[in-house]
């Protein structure tokens, strides 16, 4: 007996994996997984977010959409590049494991941009030129069609796969033995409401001879149950996301605006109207080190104590920077507008105004800045409050918001779109860029985000105090 049970933990020890993603752990990767999976997710991101700024001129100019069907196709697509990493969670956490759904993510993603790349290359995948003459275009067939939003559906199914599971597993690597809250009872206004699911009435008919559930559906344990009050108390906070996102995802109104600005640098380089997504990137990126070397620094001096900001109050910088990037936006787009019509290029939306580039600096910085301020603590946010069990459901909720955002956006740009053309208007979201106002539809957004700051506090406000807190109230108290 003694021998078997050597013999068994023996086996169970040769055969444990070097990198568990699941439940143990023991056997972490740590540092030496990193590299890995940091550059598999930064191909993933290059792969989806990458293509869709400069996708708007893919779409115009190849398949002859106009703005509002090819804004809506990106917005559809991006909605569900978002939504997908949340279907991968639940089948990551429940049945393949995030490996494996990180291994199939990769493949599908491959086969997407593969897709992709051949409807550029074979003629008959996509409508023919415009005629030069009387600029008469051709749309595309069913065919042409189904085939790009079919490369498209298989860039988003492979980047849920990836995105998924990459931040959790990330995170399973470098966690070390016995650093983990199980988790607290949570404390809410439908607590009696859901604690109703784990009473057992009648222990001879509600339970097994082993002690289990003999009707899942109508008696649950009580993780599971705190599990759902845990997705359920932060819903309020989650949904304040999606305004600022909206705001951070019209990025082909930016490549349109940038198509119509000199992007000269010197005399012999012209930066392509789609690369000025790269703003973006970099103010994304000179966020991190301006909170860390900078922000926190110079508080910590003012107050003469360490200062961390805690995850809420990041998310506000967030949406507060995503804000005034909005109003930066329409106030350059006023000036780009009024120019190109006192250079007389109202009807010709080709035209290059005499504006540089660089004007669109500061709306980006402060859009890409804004968006990973919130994107980030949301992550770090919901990673801390619920239990590990939903790891990868925790780093996929920030994507789902920006998915319902997507969604959202369509649908306020279709009813701009429809609203400002009555009467035989001009739209406001016109192909031709200098016949419509764009600088309108940014005013609008801009106004979307003062209730949604508002909004915010208030569910803030009702959260209470989060685990973070707790820890931050401890650490205090023993310092003093």
């Amino acid at each position: 007996m003694m021998e078997n049970s050597a013999d068994d933990e023996q086996e169970s020890m040769i055969t444990k994996p070097l990198l568990d993603d699941h439940d143990g752990f023991s056997g972490k990767g740590g540092f030496r997984t990193m590299p890995f999976i940091l550059a598999n997710e930064a191909f993933a991101q290059v792969a989806s977010y990458g293509l869709q700024p400069s996708m708007i001129l893919y779409l115009t100019r190849e398949y002859h959409l106009n703005m509002a069907t090819g804004s809506n196709t990106i917005f559809l697509w991006s909605a569900a590049t978002n939504f997908m990493p949340l279907l991968g969670a639940i089948v990551a956490d429940s049945f393949l494991g995030r490996f494996r759904m990180i291994l199939f993510g990769c493949v599908i993603s491959l086969l997407g941009m593969a897709l992709l790349w051949l409807t550029s290359m074979i003629p008959q995948a996509k409508p023919p030129p415009c005629h030069e003459s009387n600029k008469n275009c051709s749309s595309a067939t069913s065919f042409q069609l189904f085939l790009l939003y079919s490369c498209l559906g298989l860039t988003s199914i492979g980047f849920g796969g990836i995105t998924s599971s990459s931040i959790a597993f990330g995170a399973d690597q470098l966690q070390k033995a016995g650093g983990h809250n199980n988790g607290r009872v949570l404390e809410s206004y439908f607590s009696w409401f859901l604690n109703k699911a784990c009473i057992i009435i009648d222990p001879e008919k509600d339970l097994t001879t082993d002690g289990k559930a003999a009707d899942p559906w109508s008696l649950c344990t009580v993780n599971q149950v705190e599990d759902l009050k845990s997705v359920l108390r932060v819903i309020p906070l989650w949904s304040t996301g999606m305004i600022m996102s909206i705001t951070s995802s019209q990025g082909s109104f930016s490549v349109l605006q940038a198509k119509s600005m000199n992007r000269k640098f010197g005399p012999n380089f012209e930066m392509p109207a789609g690369s000025c997504s790269m703003f973006a990137v970099v103010g994304a990126v000179l966020w991190i080190p301006f909170y860390l070397q900078i922000i926190l620094p110079v508080a910590s001096r003012i107050l003469g104590r360490p200062v961390h900001l805690s995850t809420r109050k990041r998310m506000a910088i967030g949406i507060s920077l995503s804000f005034v990037g909005m109003i930066v936006a329409a106030t350059v787009e006023v000036k780009r507008r009024s120019l190109a019509i006192r250079e007389g290029y109202s009807d010709d939306s080709d035209a290059v105004v005499d504006m540089s580039l660089l004007w669109l600096l500061p709306q980006s910085f402060l859009t890409g800045a804004g968006a990973t301020a919130n994107i980030v603590a949301q992550n770090e946010f919901y990673y801390s409050e619920f239990p590990r069990s939903m790891s990868s459901i925790s780093s996929t909720l920030s994507l789902l918001g920006m998915s319902a955002a997507n969604l959202v956006a369509s649908f306020l740009m279709n009813a701009i779109d429809e609203l400002s053309k009555l009467g035989g208007k001009e739209s406001w979201i016109s192909t031709n860029i200098n016949k419509g106002h764009y600088d309108y539809y940014y005013w609008v957004l801009a106004g979307l985000s003062v209730p949604n700051m508002i909004y915010f506090l208030i569910c803030s406000k009702a959260y209470g105090p989060g685990k973070e807190d707790k820890k931050e109230t401890t650490f205090h108290e023993q310092d003093d």
